[in-house]
């Protein structure tokens, strides 16, 4: 496999920056709702001891994929021969998880910044974590967390779709060897 993708499959660094990121992700949206629904402070500070820095490393691997993209490499061409409404879908999907994954992450650091949270969890600040709920970046961070699992949802099920029904290379391509 080579650094760069080719025509026809994604590259080592493609491949690897997507599929970490998705891990991320995952753990993104397990321990963000086990503190939401966390009532011990300890507990919740906890938490989002890991949930915080999670989300600073998607949002560096999402913007190092894009730096990527637009300066050392390509996507390769769509696979073709699906109808026209799935592929612009395939295109709003992917184009959406970029834009949801960036406003979570511009959410989650303005809750951190409003709120103070950062100084008490990562900098030994004293004091107990702060109602969240009160500050203007919650909501769209929690409304953003179940757009993204949505989208997130489409995303693999489309993938598993491609590699179990129709039998193609779309999910090879997206993983370590030849595609």
């Amino acid at each position: 496999m080579t650094t760069k993708s080719t025509p026809n499959t994604y590259g080592s660094v493609a491949v690897s920056i997507h599929w970490i990121t998705a891990l991320l992700i995952i753990g993104l949206l397990v321990s963000g709702t086990l503190a939401e629904e966390s009532a011990d402070p300890a507990t919740k500070a906890r938490i989002l001891s890991a949930h915080a820095p999670m989300g600073i490393a998607v949002l560096l691997l999402t913007l190092g994929r894009l730096v990527w993209w637009w300066r050392f490499d390509s996507r390769p061409a769509p696979l073709g021969g699906d109808p026209a409404w799935q592929e612009k879908t395939a295109k709003l999907v992917h184009g959406l998880l970029y834009v949801v994954i960036l406003a979570m992450a511009a959410s989650g650091i303005g809750l951190f910044v409003l709120s103070g949270a950062g100084d008490i969890i990562f900098g030994g600040a004293p004091g107990a974590l702060p109602d969240f709920n009160t500050f203007a970046p919650r909501l769209p961070h929690g409304i953003g967390a179940k757009i993204l699992l949505g989208l997130f949802v489409l995303h693999a099920g489309a993938a598993l779709f491609h590699h179990f029904i129709k039998r193609d290379a779309t999910l090879r391509r997206m993983w370590f060897g030849r595609g």
